[in-house]
This record gives structure tokens, C-alpha cells and sequence, in this order.
């Protein structure tokens, strides 16, 4: 392990020395992947940085407890090296977690979709408390949240809405969101107060870069047509909404909230190379979809996730079995227990096999 962790240091030190070359920063495209590569190892090459400090100190300790004749300060040395070597045992711990294999789109942005599902219209009531609750998490984050296509109901619930999420660790921490929804509640339009059960589904794909999906130009017909949806002055008047079918897999993505048709194109286009990469990675990384479903689940649309139940205050995690008693401040974007236990899970898991294997 401590051979790799050198290993990895030194790399960190060359793309330190990279990404400030001039040579280096004129060529955009390999700039920003030294630096990507750069900030993948930050972590854990700090981490080790740490533990060598921490190991200097303990052996300093060691050191002083055979030379050391007076008896106060030897106890004091031993009270300080088994307090060092207690940190130590707990940052090899941390490096093992920090060398288990990631995933290579963790650095990415996140492209999240919201869809109502069983339920009518509470399903798309709780489709948009859903991307409320996201929003809330996005902002608590720091990350910039842009609505790329939405279809509202007339009551303000959501029958589909796509967003692009970008910022540091988007993906990472929002790919296990994805899967169905559940909401325990009375709903508005009911007037016997009968609890009922509707769902919402959600899908999250990394943001894929140009130079990772290539569209032909003769891979994709395009297809303009008048927006629809409630008011404005671009409704139903003005062409600008845009439909994208790329004809190899015959994906198709609609953008309509832009009153531009060109501005419509070019989040359509980032839609549809976020579906395609996702449609190449499941493709490419069959294993590790299928290593992933045994641990925190496949977060596919089909798959139920987690359930929302108003009458008890709860959130359930089905995956992890983690339930908590604080519905509100999760609805008000406070998701970072359960996240935090999700990625614990699947690092414990992984490491299990890890030692397994």
C-alpha cells in the first residue's frame, strides 16, 4: 500500500509542476485534464502526507523513550506516542478507503431528471418537492444549479424536468440518488384525509465532454417546433423549441425553455451526450454496474431507493436500511447523513471484497 501511496505522491508532484507550465496551459483540452488529475489525487496524497508527519513524530517518540532516563518526561512520551499511534492505525484506515477504485466520472457535473410517476398529479406535486429539495442541496453545497428543459403542470407540479448541476463532487455525491421515490402522504386533493402513495423518479448521469462523445453531424435530425406550456410570450408563437434524435440509438431529447432556438440546441445537445455516455459506460463497465447493484443498488429508475412518510416525520433508505425521524429539514436540502451513508457503505463493501479477493 505504502509503495502506491509513493507512487501516487509522486505523480502529484509532476502534474504540480504541469499545470503550471506555459507549454502546458496553451493546450486548453490537456490542461484541464492534468488538473483534473491533479485534484483526483489531492486527497489522498495529503492524507499520506499527513500519516508520514504523524509516523516522523510517533518514531520521535520511540526514540525518546530509550534515551530518555527521567521517568516524568518517559511517561509523558509514552502517553504522547500511544495517542500517535492510535491516529496512525486510523489514518491507514483512511489511505486504504482513499485507494479503492473510483469511479472516473465522480469529477464530473451531475445532469439529474425528475419525472412524475404512479400518483397523477401528487406524483408530480412531489416530483417538484423533490427538485426543491435538490435545489436547497445544490445551493448548501455551493454549486450552480441551471434548469435545462421542464414540463409543468398547471398547478406548479413537475411531469419532467432536466437540470445540470455543476460543481466540486456534483456527481460523486448525487449519483446514488437515482431510482424511485416514494411519498407516504395526504395529498391536496384529497378531501377524506386518507393517506395515499405515489412515486416520483429520478435518473442522475455524469456531464460528458465533447471530446468523449463525438455526434456526427449526419448522427442526429433535428426537429423545431413552437414551445408549449403555460404563458409567455414565446408559447405557441415562435419555433424556437428544439427535438434532437440521434439516429444510432435512436435517443430523443426535447429542450423548450430557452426563448432562443439556438440556446434550446445546445442544452438539447448536452442532454443527449450525457445519455448516449451513460448508454457507452454501461456498456463499457458492465462489471462494475454489476459489483455496484450488490452494494448500494443499480440506481436505476425501476428501483425503489427511498420513501417519504409524512404521517411519521421518516425517511427510509431502503437500500442501506437507514431510517431517519427529521422529514422536514431533509425536505429543506439537509441530505448529507444520507449520502455520507451511502458512500460509507459502498467503500466498506468494496473494501470487504478487497481483502476477499
Amino acid at each position: 500500500m505504502f509503495d502506491k501511496l509513493a507512487q501516487l505522491e509522486k505523480r502529484y508532484d509532476e502534474l504540480s509542476l504541469r499545470i503550471a507550465d506555459p507549454e502546458v496551459i496553451a493546450d486548453r483540452h490537456q490542461w484541464k485534464k492534468d488538473v483534473m488529475a491533479h485534484a483526483d489525487l489531492e486527497e489522498v496524497v495529503e492524507g499520506y502526507r499527513q500519516y508520514q508527519k504523524l509516523k516522523a513524530e510517533y518514531e520521535g517518540d520511540l526514540e525518546l523513550l530509550e534515551l530518555e532516563d527521567d521517568a516524568e518526561m518517559k511517561a509523558l512520551a509514552e502517553e504522547e506516542a500511544a495517542a500517535l499511534k492510535e491516529s496512525l492505525d486510523e489514518w491507514e484506515e483512511k489511505l486504504k478507503l482513499l485507494l479503492l477504485p473510483k469511479d472516473p466520472n465522480d469529477g464530473k457535473n451531475a445532469i439529474m431528471e425528475f419525472r412524475a410517476g404512479i400518483g397523477g398529479e401528487e406524483a408530480a406535486l412531489f416530483a417538484n418537492d423533490l427538485f426543491k429539495m435538490y435545489s436547497r442541496y445544490a445551493e448548501k453545497q455551493g454549486w450552480k444549479l441551471e434548469i435545462m428543459n421542464s414540463n409543468i403542470t398547471d398547478i406548479g407540479g413537475i411531469k419532467e424536468l432536466i437540470c445540470l448541476i455543476s460543481g466540486k463532487g456534483a456527481y460523486r455525491r448525487l449519483k446514488y440518488e437515482s431510482g424511485v421515490h416514494r411519498v407516504q402522504r395526504v395529498p391536496e386533493t384529497e378531501t377524506q384525509g386518507r393517506v395515499q402513495t405515489s412515486a416520483a423518479t429520478i435518473a442522475v448521469m455524469p456531464e460528458a465532454e465533447e471530446v468523449e462523445v463525438e455526434i456526427g453531424p449526419n448522427d442526429v435530425k433535428t426537429d423545431v417546433f413552437c414551445a408549449s406550456g403555460p404563458g409567455g410570450q414565446c408559447v405557441n408563437t415562435t419555433q424556437s423549441a428544439v427535438r434532437l434524435t440521434h439516429l444510432p440509438t435512436g435517443i430523443v431529447v426535447s429542450c423548450q425553455d430557452e426563448k432562443s432556438q439556438l440556446r434550446n440546441k445546445e442544452k438539447a445537445m448536452k442532454i443527449l451526450r450525457a445519455r448516449i455516455y451513460e448508454v457507452m459506460c454501461e456498456e463499457q463497465q458492465g462489471d462494475i454496474s454489476s459489483k455496484r447493484k450488490s452494494m448500494v443498488g443499480s440506481g436505476e429508475r425501476s428501483e425503489r431507493v427511498r420513501t417519504f412518510n409524512y404521517p411519521q416525520g421518516r425517511v427510509t433508505d431502503h437500500r442501506i436500511g437507514l431510517t431517519l425521524h427529521r422529514l422536514d429539514s431533509i425536505l429543506d436540502g439537509d441530505l448529507d447523513e444520507i449520502i455520507d451513508a451511502l458512500i460509507r457503505d459502498e467503500q466498506m463493501k468494496l473494501l470487504k471484497a478487497e481483502r476477499e479477493s
